[in-house]
């Protein structure tokens, strides 16, 4: 990955680009926004250019030693640190065990989320986690001596999802960085980060993909004419992989739209039988699918919300969501609209901290019952 490579985000390669060259390289950096706007994508082409050893003004060489290591994922000096489902029949239990299913999915694309380094590891349904166990694997990279690098780079992508022992050994390597070693943090949650950790690190806030940027991506990648591929952008609101998701219709994002409309209805209706059944099927989700759930049901309220001020240019609707918003868009209003948004969030959090999925979705449902008819 080098930075022409990441799609837009002109502003921040040249703030990283010109920091670089001047030497001020912060010793902890977290790059902080949705996965597919390019967090991890900026993450590891900055790394890339710290330590190419021809680099133009604007992106690495390409040709040096380093860059053909880091073109195979295989520098002595790059180290990675990602959520990983342990297995300790199968002796797996720390990254590097899964270094190889990583590497085979970064050389394919470096835009990427959860859902799809579960599949690679072929453990969709159950949560990933960056286990206690990985704290001593950080401390054996970082006071290994350099081989060959100007600097160390240790990449830790979803940090909040670390054990809590974990993330306070990332904290003292924060506190007490090895000499020319760098670490690169990749969060779409930093609010579930620790907050000594987010107060000892500088923040790099990566915003939407512009629309024109996303739009000649899709045309180059996807080959979608010019129109197509700047209603998709439109609707993918600057992020890559949701623009993926809507030219293939993906099937989990009608998944999701089914189980919404199944939810609103019953709290309309005030059936508590088919509420408790819809509850039931949710529950059944793997925790990451839940998540994606109810982030999708936030995506939806807004959009509902927003239909009203009737602006085309504001709203993200796909045609199957557009036809359902017609009819449900005037039950989202100003007297109901934050509180749908409390209630989601609230929600949310309790399917992140473990809590019994059956009790928050049918809760929730119960709570949607009293917020429609406002």
């Amino acid at each position: 990955m080098y930075f022409h490579n990441v799609i837009g985000q002109d502003d921040l390669k040249a703030r990283l680009t010109d920091t670089a060259r001047r030497g001020l390289i912060p010793h902890a950096r977290l790059f902080c926004g949705r996965m597919g706007c390019g967090t991890f994508p900026l993450a590891l082409a900055y790394a890339r250019y710290l330590n190419c050893s021809d680099r133009t003004d604007t992106d690495a060489c390409g040709k040096c030693h380093s860059c053909r290591q880091y073109d195979a994922l295989a520098h002595p000096d790059l180290h990675f640190v990602f959520p990983i489902v342990a297995d300790k029949k199968r002796k797996r239990t720390v990254c590097d065990d899964y270094l190889g299913e990583w590497r085979a999915m970064l050389t394919e694309h470096t835009y990427f989320d959860l859902d799809e380094w579960l599949d690679r590891m072929e453990t969709a349904g159950r949560q990933a986690l960056i286990y206690a166990e990985e704290s001593d694997q950080m401390i054996r990279a970082t006071s290994l001596r350099i081989y060959e690098a100007q600097y160390r780079v240790l990449i830790v992508w979803m940090p909040e999802r670390m054990h809590a022992a974990c993330a306070n050994k990332l904290l003292k390597l924060i506190e007490e960085p090895p000499a020319r070693t760098v670490i690169l943090m990749v969060s779409d949650a930093p609010d579930l980060i620790l907050g000594t950790i987010l107060s000892r690190t500088q923040r790099l806030d990566v915003r939407p993909i512009e629309a024109d940027a996303l739009a000649r991506a899709l045309e180059q990648r996807s080959g979608l004419s010019s129109d197509a591929a700047r209603h998709t952008a439109h609707l993918a609101h600057g992020d890559l992989l949701a623009a993926e998701r809507i030219m293939g219709q993906d099937e989990r994002e009608r998944l999701f739209l089914d189980f919404f409309i199944r939810i609103m209805r019953n709290a309309w209706k005030r059936d508590v039988r088919a509420m408790k059944q819809t509850a039931d099927e949710l529950a059944a989700l793997s925790r990451e699918q839940q998540r994606a759930f109810l982030a999708y049901c936030q995506h939806l309220v807004r959009e509902n919300f927003v239909r009203r001020f009737r602006s085309d240019d504001l709203n993200y609707l796909r045609p199957d969501e557009a036809a359902f918003s017609a009819r449900f868009s005037p039950y989202v209003n100003e007297r109901n609209v934050f509180d749908f948004a409390a209630e989601l969030a609230d929600a949310e959090r309790h399917i992140t901290q473990n809590g019994n999925a059956k009790m928050i979705f049918f809760d929730f449902t119960l709570r949607i019952t009293v917020l429609l008819k406002k």
